[in-house]
């Protein structure tokens, strides 16, 4: 047993309603498995969990009014929509941690799936209603794929991509090298590389450096028969000019568990876009994520009663 006090912190969205709690029984069973103590917010608590999507203004008090508080942990991966709240409560001896590492091998899957089926051209296959006879698909072993983003996803794809007779680069924010990866450059060089890639696939963190990174002019600089897929968020590609990429003919198809805006509204143009597979931001569901979700808790709260080192750490001033 340890007597490191912990918060969950239910979901209570702006408009009042329930919103998405999938984070709070896992975190519960997480604290009961570290041995720490459940309680209310108050004094006594030094980590508070997010349990699920939660109203920035309540999360802002919450650590504004409890000093004692030293970790809070986010329940998404990507940490976009807390970079403000962040950095408004941002204290010494404060820190927070997300699920960054934590859901990479579903969300990895997923990217490989949408990989293969634009590849092989089944959103256009699945909208047939007749047999068709021209040739069509593009195998992925042989091919060259680019992966913006070598976080935990990002290693992950690469990983799984191993099986395959595949070239990977890998777009790093600062020069380092990525094990396993054929060669690894900065975003800068992306006019460079992009003609040859076969497959490009987003993986990246959403940040004021890295929205719109696929652009009107990443777009054209891609081959006619070159996917792209998107794992990661939205925003990080440009949506009108990828719907007038594909409807030109620019490339050959996209694969997209995000888009933005976010839910894609009915009657939006990417739904009429035979070359667009959409699935609706599910890459990984809560059956995939509470027990890896429940396992980064019990890892910090453990390493918080311990003094060691919380995982997932974010870089407030980066963004992720």
């Amino acid at each position: 047993m340890t007597d490191i006090a912990v918060t969950v912190l239910p979901s209570r969205d702006s408009s009042g309603g329930g919103g998405d709690v999938w984070g709070v029984e896992p975190a519960i069973r997480a604290v009961a498995a570290a041995g720490a103590k459940l309680v209310e917010l108050g004094d006594a608590t030094r980590l508070i969990v997010v349990g699920g999507r939660v109203d920035q203004a309540e999360l802002r008090r919450a650590i504004d009014e409890h000093p004692r508080v030293s970790v809070v942990q986010l329940p998404s991966a990507g940490v976009d929509s807390y970079v403000e709240t962040m950095r408004a409560t941002r204290r010494d001896g404060l820190v927070f941690t997300s699920a960054k590492g934590a859901y990479s091998a579903p969300v990895a899957e997923h990217a490989l799936a949408l990989t293969l089926a634009t590849l092989r051209s089944l959103p256009l296959r699945a909208r047939a209603t007749s047999w068709e006879h021209e040739q069509r698909g593009i195998s992925l072993n042989g091919s060259r794929v680019l992966i913006i983003g070598a976080g935990g996803i990002g290693t992950e794809l690469l990983r799984l991509l191993g099986v395959f007779d595949v070239e990977v680069t890998m777009v790093v924010r600062t020069p380092r090298e990525v094990p396993g990866a054929a060669r690894t450059i900065t975003s800068e060089r992306l006019p460079e590389v992009l003609p040859d890639m076969d497959v490009v696939v987003v993986a990246a963190a959403l940040t004021d450096g890295t929205a719109k990174i696929v652009g009107r002019a990443e777009l054209e600089a891609m081959k006619s028969t070159a996917v792209l897929v998107n794992i990661a968020r939205g925003p990080l590609v440009d949506t009108d000019a990828l719907v007038a990429a594909l409807a030109a003919g620019q490339i050959g198809g996209a694969g997209l568990d995000v888009v933005d805006p976010e839910p894609l509204p009915d009657g939006h143009p990417l739904w009429d876009e035979p070359r667009a597979l959409i699935t609706p931001h599910q890459a990984n569901t809560n059956s995939m994520t509470e027990p890896l979700f429940q396992a980064r808790v019990e890892e910090n709260v453990r390493a918080l009663a311990e003094g060691g080192q919380p995982v997932g750490v974010v870089d407030v001033d980066a963004g992720y």
